[in-house]
């Protein structure tokens, strides 16, 4: 599905200081797996995520996603990948404000430019994906009017609005009670069990990783 091989992220700031993120890094998931990476704030977890999802550029390394080297790919390749074959779950949710529950799960699609029939098509399995979480009654609410558990539930049915085969989640239970983490928990392992979708969960609790079939640790930009 996706590997990893060597990778480095080194960040340099205005007075040419470096700060090495990641040393090295390597990582393979296999189609329909759930992987959960654990470390503490600052291990370079995010960094990771982003890279693999095709949102930052190592410094040294290749990613191999679906037989294709990511960075060697154009940036509108590159841009076609993340839209419809990787979704995104982040924890600060990113839903727009201005836009109902509806339009918010809708962007995705519209963004690949569907035509009309093609949007209608979209449009029910968007109804029927937010029905089956609960939200059928929140559709015209706008984000302030939600919990976060809901913007969560939001959040992960709009990643999952194109069909992506590799679902990366960026501790979607970070800013959720309890109660809200295990409700996030148990969607996301029926969306890998049902689905067949590949999850690779990054997260700091070791409870919260517990739920995976397999779990990484990253330390100071070294995984073990």
């Amino acid at each position: 599905m996706i590997e990893a091989t060597n990778i480095h992220k080194i960040y340099t700031d205005d007075s040419d200081k470096r700060l090495q993120v990641l040393k090295g890094v390597n990582l393979k998931l296999e189609e329909s797996s759930f992987t959960a990476l654990v470390g503490p704030s600052g291990a370079g977890k995010s960094t990771l995520l982003h890279i693999l999802g095709g949102l930052d550029f190592p410094t040294q390394g290749e990613v191999i996603f679906e037989g294709q080297n990511l960075y060697k790919l154009a940036d509108s390749q590159l841009s076609r990948i993340r839209n419809s074959r990787i979704g995104f779950v982040f924890q600060f949710y990113h839903l727009l404000s201005e836009f109902g529950v509806l339009e918010n799960v809708l962007m995705p699609a519209l963004i690949a430019g569907r035509n009309k029939s093609e949007i209608g098509q979209v449009r029910k399995k968007a109804l029927d994906l937010l029905n089956r979480v609960g939200l059928e009654q929140r559709l015209k609410h706008f984000p302030n009017q939600l919990s976060g558990g809901e913007k969560q539930r939001v959040a992960i049915v709009r990643a999952l609005i194109n069909d992506p085969k590799l679902l990366l989640c960026d501790e979607p239970t970070g800013n959720l009670d309890s109660g809200s983490s295990a409700e996030i928990m148990e969607l996301l392992k029926k969306i890998n069990q049902e689905n067949k979708t590949t999850v690779l969960l990054v997260t700091h609790n070791e409870e919260v990783a517990s739920r995976a079939q397999r779990i990484y640790h990253l330390k100071d930009g070294v995984m073990f």
